[in-house]
């Protein structure tokens, strides 16, 4: 099926859709549709129609996907078949520890490396991956046709960071720290903002407490 132009919303929801659609047991569950899809995940039936028909062509009326062509169809749709290789800029707690998540693979994200400024980490290794001199980026990233930058360092040396980064040749930022990024246009951030994650758990959680308070 020929690619589309899709929204950023869009594109967040399509792998919230294939997560739930891998959690389903084998039996039982070989076909699904839009409703169904809709109603499990809480979400607005004729969005989720409209976005599996921007991404599969194998519905049928009163029969739905074939859930297994399904998967697949959204798989090669956000591209879980190519192998991205990708740096962890910030060799701390946080960047350690995605270096050891095994789970990037199955979405074709492969860390490759770390790159620090700390003495004592650089020359270790983490996950069997070396923690490298950030002197040494532009370099590596040339050599090894590294693509995505994540960013695991405090907010202060964000920009900093983010800068070497676009000098090495990343074009995609996955960044981690609370901050603002100033970028070229086409340079694409994708920042992963925790207190705005909390804001919206600790709001619910206010609601739901004066609802029960009533």
């Amino acid at each position: 099926m020929a690619r589309k132009e899709i929204s950023k919303a869009m594109l967040k929801r399509l792998p919230v859709y294939l997560s739930y659609l891998k959690s389903l047991p084998d039996s039982g569950h070989t076909h699904i549709s839009a409703t169904a899809l809709a109603s499990a995940l809480s979400m607005g039936e004729v969005q989720v129609r409209k976005d599996l028909a921007t991404v599969s062509s194998g519905g049928r009326p009163k029969v739905g996907y074939l859930r297994e062509s399904l998967v697949a169809d959204l798989e090669e749709f956000l591209g879980y078949g190519n192998s991205n290789n990708a740096v962890i800029i910030g060799a701390g707690k946080l960047g350690m520890a995605l270096m050891g998540y095994s789970g990037f693979a199955e979405y074709g994200l492969n860390i490759v490396a770390a790159f620090d400024t700390n003495p004592a980490l650089v020359g270790q290794e983490s996950s069997g991956k070396a923690i490298l001199a950030l002197e040494q980026l532009p370099k590596f990233c040339q050599e090894q046709n590294i693509k995505i930058g994540v960013i695991t360092v405090p907010a202060e040396r964000a920009q900093e960071v983010c800068d070497r980064l676009i000098e090495a040749g990343i074009a995609a930022i996955w960044n981690f720290a609370p901050t603002h990024l100033d970028v070229p246009e086409d340079i694409l951030v994708q920042n992963e903002n925790m207190a705005a994650s909390l804001a919206l758990l600790s709001k619910h959680l206010k609601e739901h407490m004066g609802k029960q308070g009533k």
